[in-house]
């Protein structure tokens, strides 16, 4: 028996460290930093985004069509506008203020201090979670729907979607266990082929068009019949717009993605300017090349396919340029584009997951809501995978089910980007783009208010997230709130000099809660304290006073400065929390003198819930009992452990 379960231990090891293996390095303190992807040229990385972003186009132009009817061209015109000239600014705007990948995110939250900022950042992550996880889901059930859909596909497979559509969530996550260079590397032949297969289809389509003349007389009559006055056309358009809003996917992606594009070669180190210059390129061309394909898939489609077709059990249902490329270029070229169509859409999936591998380990374990193993990529990968697993058997790998959460979540991150960006020009007083951008954000609010009152199921879903992230990370927070959460302790000359003269003899310090300030604060605090734990009036003592800078905050660098006031000598600093700053700073005082310091409190009077409520949203609370709790943590030898004494 103890031979399987020595075997069983070492198996377990063996998993966690290669969980961790990226991890396995240096690091300038007790929290671990963000992980240092591999850069990339830019246009890998837009392939890396665009399997997500073009991929709509296996589905976009049948919604238009559905939609809009004889009006898809120009809806999908209005859309191609907004996207050049509403989404594309915006986040070139976005990326030039976030060059880390942070997002409109931690633009909105620099904006609000203190536990309002970390809550929305918590509210706008539920919002992420439903946009890049329902890509996830619904991206590899459209490729399940696609290869059931295949007449050479046995008639069993209809039905296993589900089990299809896990086996190729699994393969999603496979990939990025293996390394983001793997991701790339399909990425970028997905994507290739994928575009040059649709660029035949169309050039094949406009052949057509230009042979038969009459399709578009048909196309103007059907077109007037509805809508006479062309007015009239261009506002049914406009309202309809929102509907299409899918086509505006893939921005908030890249992004997010930015610490993978490579800057230019002259740059300095920690340098972003050359990243910033090139993420535009990625965008620009991502834009213009999504464009195009958009409006010419849409006027083609609308042009050559009845539109009957285009409904539920029709030839063109869900796959209208898989249609045209079976009707005019023959079932062995249509079974290729039906290839590439599934793998593109099964990959989708990928520019999401490096969104959320990027996204989370800024925000989260920094916050201290989430545990530290979630800065290392293949634990998160795992999670993210169980939570597709999750979500797809809730949904029956539905594709029109998971549909509006999509949508939802494309529209709310885009808002909140164009408002991020309104805000960031109205504080740098530019009037003139603080116009522009107010109305592309008005825009973009009223297309995703029409989208919620139509398909409200995407805000119950991003609801749910939301509690979800909240409430995992309350717990989180408490649970790591005893960690000494100190990256590192930095002291001045004179606090150097205080230490050193004290570290003649015993190290002792009162712990003072500064009031005044003055030389009688300090003389009667000595007084009590000498007098409650009966320290001789020759030993030498120095104060320490910690104050709280910002309580929601988690891990910080401790500042200490010293400080005379008469004859008395005081070691001040700012900290996120008052009893792990002090026990940060007590082991420093070891560390760097080779002596255990003594550090002496009074106690706290009052309801013990109390002080732990203040100490988890305020920072202080029952400072003495905490501060021991962080040393017992920290340093599990009780003889190297600084000494906590409490009197009064």
């Amino acid at each position: 028996m103890a031979k399987p379960i020595v075997l069983t231990k070492r198996l377990g090891r063996q998993i966690v460290h290669w969980l961790l293996q990226e991890d396995r390095k240096e690091k300038g303190g007790p929290y671990r930093k963000e992980e240092a992807h591999r850069n990339h040229p830019w246009w890998q990385v837009m392939c890396l985004t665009g399997v997500d972003y073009f991929s709509t186009l296996g589905y976009q132009p049948g919604i238009a069509a559905l939609a809009a009817g004889a009006l898809s061209p120009l809806a999908t015109l209005i859309l191609v506008l907004l996207t050049l000239f509403g989404a594309l600014p915006i986040y070139r705007r976005v990326a030039a203020q976030s060059p880390n990948g942070e997002g409109s995110i931690a633009m909105l939250a620099n904006l609000l201090p203190w536990w309002q900022g970390k809550f929305l950042v918590l509210c706008l992550l539920g919002f992420v979670a439903t946009d890049f996880i329902i890509t996830i889901t619904l991206s590899a059930a459209d490729a399940t729907a696609h290869i059931i859909e295949n007449p050479l596909v046995p008639a069993w497979f209809h039905n296993q979607t589900i089990a299809i559509t896990l086996i190729l969530v699994a393969m999603l996550g496979a990939v990025f266990l293996r390394g983001f260079r793997e991701a790339i590397g399909i990425a970028v032949f997905l994507v290739v082929v994928y575009l040059l297969l649709n660029f035949i289809v169309i050039l094949v389509g406009l052949y057509q068009i230009i042979n038969r003349p009459s399709v578009i007389t048909d196309w103007q009559t059907t077109l007037f019949a509805t809508h006479q006055n062309p007015l009239l056309m261009l506002g049914v358009a406009i309202l309809l717009f929102p509907e299409l809003a899918l086509g505006l996917s893939g921005f908030e992606t890249g992004v997010a993605v930015m610490p993978l594009v490579r800057g230019s070669s002259n740059d300095a180190p920690q340098q972003v300017k050359g990243r910033i210059r090139n993420t535009y390129k990625l965008l620009t061309a991502a834009a213009l090349i999504m464009s195009f394909f958009l409006l010419a898939s849409s006027s083609i489609t609308t042009l050559l396919i009845q539109p009957e077709e285009f409904k539920a059990g029709g030839k063109a249902s869900g796959r209208a340029l898989a249609y045209l490329a079976h009707t005019y270029l023959g079932n062995g070229f249509g079974t290729i584009y039906d290839l590439s169509t599934i793998a593109i859409l099964w990959f989708a999936g990928a520019s999401a997951m490096a969104g959320l591998l990027n996204i989370v380990p800024r925000y989260l374990p920094r916050y201290g809501m989430a545990p530290s193993w979630a800065l290392a990529s293949r634990p998160l990968v795992l999670v993210y995978t169980v939570i597709a697993f999750v979500v797809t058997i809730i949904f029956k790998a539905n594709v029109e089910a998971q549909s509006g959460a999509y949508a939802t979540g494309v529209l709310v991150l885009i808002s909140t980007a164009a408002f991020a960006v309104t805000l960031s020009a109205y504080h740098r007083r530019a009037k003139g783009k603080v116009f522009t951008f107010a109305i592309i954000t008005l825009v973009f609010i009223y297309t995703t208010i029409v989208n919620t009152i139509e398909r409200p199921e995407g805000i119950r879903i991003a609801t749910f997230f939301i509690m979800t992230i909240i409430f995992t990370s309350l717990i989180s927070r408490v649970w790591r709130s005893t960690e000494l959460r100190v990256e590192r302790v930095e002291i001045d000359e004179i606090a150097d000099r205080f230490i050193a003269e004290q570290s003649q003899g015993t190290i002792k310090l009162i712990a003072n809660r500064l009031n005044e300030g003055d030389v009688q604060e300090y003389f009667l605090k000595e007084k009590e304290v000498r007098e409650d734990n009966h320290i001789p009036p020759t030993d030498p003592i120095l104060f320490l006073e910690v104050s709280v800078s910002d309580a929601s905050e988690f891990a910080n660098i401790i500042r200490v400065k010293g400080v005379e006031v008469g004859s008395y000598r005081i070691l001040r600093a700012e900290s996120a929390a008052v009893p792990n700053a002090i026990a940060a700073i007590l082991i420093y005082l070891r560390d760097r003198t080779g002596k255990i310091p003594h550090a002496y409190f009074g106690w706290a009077e009052g309801n013990p819930i109390k002080y732990l409520l203040r100490f988890i949203l305020f920072g202080e609370g029952d400072i003495p009992v905490v501060t021991r709790e962080v040393l017992r943590k920290a340093e599990k030898n009780r003889e190297r452990r600084p000494a906590i004494h409490v009197g009064g």
